[in-house]
Formats: C-alpha cells, structure tokens, sequence
C-alpha cells in the first residue's frame, strides 16, 4: 500500500500540497488529473523518492518494484528491440552472468542460471518485446533499426515499450498516450486493464481515463482528493457537490442551454442512426459532466467571420504528394459552414499532409481547388507554437495582429483562456507547452475564422482546457476538420468521418467504436480477403436484396427480437432514471455514506453499459432489417 499522511510540499517558495492523506491499494488503477502545475508530477517524484515532503510522511514499500517512464531518451545506436529488452534488467543481468559463466566453464553456475533465466521467463522475452513494439505500431522492419533513426514522438513509444517490459509491482506512467494515434491507444488501454500490478497515470484522455481506472486521484487548491470509480463518476461526484453552491446556478444552467441546443442541431442533420446515436450520447454525458467544469478557469468561444461563403472550399480530383510523387490520390471532399469532419488513419497514412495542403502550407500535385469567396482559415498544428515569439507577450501577439484595439479589450479577451493580471504581459519563452497552446488557439480564435483546421489542438493541454475547447467547438459557426488522438473530442465535434486509408481519403460511415471494429479486421487482412470470397459464392441471405431489386422482409423470428431487445432496453433505461434520481439525494455525499454512494455509482455504471450494449444490438439489428 502507498499512503500519504498529512503530506505538505512546498516548491519555489509555494505551497504545492498541504495536509494531503490518501492511500492506494495494491491492484488498483489509478488515474492522476488536475490542472497543469497542480503537482501531479510531484506526487510521482515522491513516490519514487527523488524529492522529500516539507511536512507529514510519505510510505512505499520498500519491496515494491517500480517501473517509470523517462521522458528522453538518448540517440543510441542499440536496435529498437534491443533498447525494449533493456528494461528488464534483471534479465539482462542474468544473461550477462551466461556468458561469462559460459566462457569460464562454470557448469554448475550455468545450470543455477537458466533455471534462472526460465523463472525471468527469458525464452520468451524477445517475443514479448516485439509484441510491444507491434502494439505501440513498429513494423516488423522497424525492430532491427537504430534508437537514433526514429523520430522524438517514436522514441517516447520506445520509451512506453521499455517501461511495459519491466518487471513491476507498480508502474508510473506521465501522459503515456501523447505521443500514439488511436491504434496504438486502443491497444495500451487493452495491456493496461490486463496489468495485475498497481497503476497510477497521468493522463487528459477522459475516455482513456474511463476504460483503464478504477480510482481518481485529484489535484486541487493544494489539496488531493481520492475519487472511487473512473473519470465519469468522479465528474457526477464533483459536479453534485458544486451543483450544492448557488453561486454556480446560473452558469450552470446557461451551459446546459447551450449544450441542448447543440444537440437539437445536430439532432435536426443525422442521417446515420449507429452514428448519430453515439453523437447523441457523447454531447449527454458533457451536459452530465458540465456541472464538475463549472469553476473551470477557461472560458472563450471561436467567433465566426462575419461573411461567410457556401461552400468554403471544395476539392475535386485532388493529389497530394512530396517531390512531385503523389500519396493521396483522387480527393474530393466539400466544406460547406456545418460541416465537421474528424480525419481518421494510422500515423503516417497522409492525415497532417492533407490538413497541410487545405491550409495552404502544402501544395496539391493536381486538381480542381476552389475557395470561396470570403474564407477564413484559422489552423493549428504543433509546428505552429515554434512561429510564436519567445520575447513576446501573449498581449502583444494580438496587439501585433489588431494594434487599433484597445489593451483592456485584448486582456478581458485573453483571460478567457486564463493568461490573467501579469501572465497576460509576461514574456511566453519560459511558458510551458500547454500555455503555448493555448496562445496558439487564442491568437486563431481572435482572428475569426470561418473555417477551423486543427491537427492534434489537445496536445499538452489538461482535462479543463480540453473540455473547454470541446464546448468552444460545438458553438462555432463555421466548418472543423479535425485530426486528435482524444476520442471524447472527436466524438463531441466530429458530425462525420473521413479515412485517411491506402492512398485515398474516402468517406467513413460509422463512428469510433465501428473504426475500432474496422482496425481489428484490418489485422488480418489475408483472412478477410478470403472470408469476402467465401461470402461471393455463398448462397444469398435473407437480409439481401432479391435479384429484382426487390427488398426482402425481415422474417417473423428477427421481428419478434427486435421488440423483446425494445423491452429489455425499456426495462434497463429505467433502473437507469431510478438510479439518477437516487443520486440526487445530497446525504448520499456525507462522509458517513461513501460505502452507499460508491455501490450506487457501480450500478450506474453496469446499467449504462448493459443499456449501451443493449442500444448497439438494436442498432445493428434495425440496420438489417432496414
């Protein structure tokens, strides 16, 4: 067990952490949020022993073997595979005594160490190191190659892939899903949940939050809370004790307002029902959760141009390439003022290139390319915080775009997106990442543009600003192609998907969860192409058209489940409104009830996911019979 007890911190002559006690159990996983500065990476510091607490006391076992990922790694010349072997170094130990024991002819120490080696599982060591290196997304031609060869983003996946090899009773991971794209993402959540040691995680991923742990730890006003259940129920937990606070009322109930009327809008322009059911959902749990973001620091919208063109741009017969050699082939697509397109595809598949040319910092080979007339483009990416002036203000940044307005309107502006009092004039080259992205998005949001490219906006940026900028998005007016590793943002933006897939960007009909499905299939593709041949010559279903034309009607037997699914979801959907309003009782949050609020809050979270079960089979069975 880990515990806090009565843990003060004081960093820089600040008071980080005071009177902080909390335990974590052996087994759980826990994920580490706050705001950034709030001292998450503090608390790992401690724990691992690199800094002392001021006050109080901080116990680890001193038995408990512990993996941490570092956060750079050297330009090494080692292969890829090899620098993943060497994060168990007991391992490495082992082999290393066999071959001096072999040189020396010591046989009786060589039995005592494969015997050894067969306990450290060492036969099978280098095919768990290329497992993780295949789920973190090398090829298999990538194993072999120099750690120096790969790329800063591909160096921290080495990095994960080490951590992962290291025998461990407790692992420590800080941000572990920056630097994947959402295959690999979906596979970590897979090996963490199987993980039997105790995790704690830093992490922004609300969804990557909710799937993995099983406890909260929050930083908060110098102070940290431990939360039972995942990232969804510490929301409803914290949002029922601010909901207490008349002070929040009012706010509360405009966001509210304003989250309904982005979901009767989109309500208004669904036309796939598996689609546009998860959409409607994503936006129902962010007007479930507005309530915990209330006393969010942040608090700005992307005003649209005031002229606006129909449509904004239209690509047809598009190429896009390097040195005249094309990658993406045959592009159309339109961008009318409602559309919002979430890009999906592997790292690599042309995602960034396409962003790139629709801005205008990549050239397309060929093609018909039209603007209209009053297009605005306001577009983010990660090389675009490098274009900032280190010796500049975030005030004079907008002074230097606008310099006929007045610096009270620049500063009233800007503290939306919390740069307040001497922040707002201070010089950005010691500021952190997350604060030069959020100057990179203050500085498209004043320009108001019409139309919004953003190429991974939520990197380095915490769960407040992140959820922030999901409500900024919904009210925009105009158009959003987005490319982000954070499914929960590209679920609550995202109307439609594009596939950025083997040289073609072709339109995506489904949502997340069927990109996922469509990612598992794509791991054997050979299996596929044969199942597909099969099906060719296989007899017609009766779900099939007629060779008419003619549609077929669905037999007596699917009729009669679909309407028994109808009850049993009537049924579950309202145990679900018994629970909600059971939650609504304030004496379930006194201390004395937390064993009676943590066996609710697990029934609430079963029943919605029997509900989501249950509204995925209706789905699939009124697609069919449809």
């Amino acid at each position: 067990m880990i515990q806090f007890s009565g843990v003060q911190l004081i960093r820089g002559g600040k008071i980080l952490f005071d009177e902080v006690s909390f335990s974590v159990h052996s087994g759980q996983h826990v994920g580490l949020t706050g705001v950034n500065g709030s001292g998450k990476s503090s608390v790992f510091a401690l724990i691992r022993g690199e800094i002392q607490c001021d006050r109080g006391e901080v116990s680890v076992p001193t038995s408990l073997r512990i993996a941490h990922m570092a956060q750079e790694v050297e330009a090494l010349t080692r292969p890829a595979v090899e620098y993943v072997l060497d994060g168990d170094q007991a391992l490495r130990s082992t082999e290393q005594a066999i071959q001096k024991a072999e040189t020396t002819q010591d046989n009786h120490a060589l039995a005592h160490l494969y015997d050894q080696l067969c306990i450290q599982d060492g036969y099978t060591a280098r095919t768990r190191a290329e497992q993780l290196l295949a789920g973190l997304g090398f090829t298999q031609q990538q194993f072999e190659k120099p750690v120096k060869s790969f790329s800063g983003g591909w160096r921290m996946r080495l990095n994960l892939a080490q951590t992962l090899m290291m025998p461990s009773d407790l692992l420590l991971l800080d941000e572990p899903t920056n630097h994947l794209d959402l295959e690999a993402i979906l596979w970590l959540e897979s090996w963490l949940k199987q993980y039997k040691g105790t995790l704690i995680f830093i992490s922004h991923d609300r969804i990557f939050l909710d799937r993995v742990a099983d406890n909260i730890l929050h930083t908060e006003r110098k102070g940290i809370t431990l939360y039972s259940g995942n990232y969804s129920a510490f929301e409803r937990i914290r949002a029922a004790k601010l909901a207490l606070q008349q002070a929040t009322y009012e706010k509360q109930q405009k966001q509210k307002a304003h989250l309904q009327q982005f979901i009767d809008r989109f309500k208004a322009k669904a036309t796939k029902a598996r689609q546009a059911q998860s959409r409607i959902k994503m936006l129902e749990k962010m007007e479930e959760a507005a309530p915990a973001h209330i006393d969010s620091p942040f608090n700005f919208i992307f005003k649209s141009s005031e002229k606006i063109s129909d449509p904004l741009l239209s690509v047809r017969k598009g190429v896009i390439g390097y040195q005249g050699k094309p990658w993406l082939n045959n592009i159309k697509i339109s961008l009318h003022p409602d559309s919002r397109i979430g890009l999906l595809g592997a790292n690599g598949a042309g995602k960034s290139t396409f962003i790139k040319a629709l801005a205008g910092e990549h050239d397309f080979l060929s093609g018909q390319i039209s603007q209209g007339e009053h297009l605005r483009i306001g577009y983010f990416a990660q090389h675009q915080l490098e274009s900032l002036d280190p010796d500049a203000s975030p005030c004079l940044h907008i002074q230097r775009i606008s310099p006929e307005v007045r610096e009270q309107t620049i500063r009233d502006f800007l503290g939306g997106f919390a740069f307040h009092g001497d922040k707002a004039l201070e010089a950005i080259k010691n500021f952190s990442g997350g604060e030069q992205a959020r100057l990179a998005l203050a500085i498209i949001a004043w320009k108001r543009p019409n139309l919004l490219l953003l190429d991974e906006p939520t990197n380095h940026l915490d769960l407040e600003m992140r959820y922030a900028l999901t409500v900024a998005l919904q009210s925009f007016t105009g158009a959003v192609v987005l490319i982000s590793h954070d499914r929960s943002l590209m679920e609550a933006v995202a109307d439609e998907f594009y596939l950025v897939h083997d040289h073609t960007l072709q339109p995506f009909s489904g949502d997340l969860a069927a990109y996922a499905k469509w990612l598992r299939d794509q791991s054997n593709a050979v299996a596929k192409k044969n199942s597909f041949s099969d099906k060719k010559a296989a007899p017609k279903s009766q779900h099939q058209p007629a060779k008419d034309g003619s549609k077929s009607k669905p037999s007596q037997k699917d009729q009669k489940q679909l309407e028994k699914l109808e009850r049993m979801l009537t049924q579950k959907q309202q145990k679900l409104e018994e629970i909600h309003a059971q939650l609504t009782d304030t004496e379930l949050y006194q201390v004395g009830n937390k064993e009676a609020l943590d066996d609710l809050l697990k029934q609430q979270d079963s029943v919605k996911q029997e509900v989501e079960a249950l509204e995925a089979q209706w789905l699939e069975m009124l697609e069919q019979m449809e």
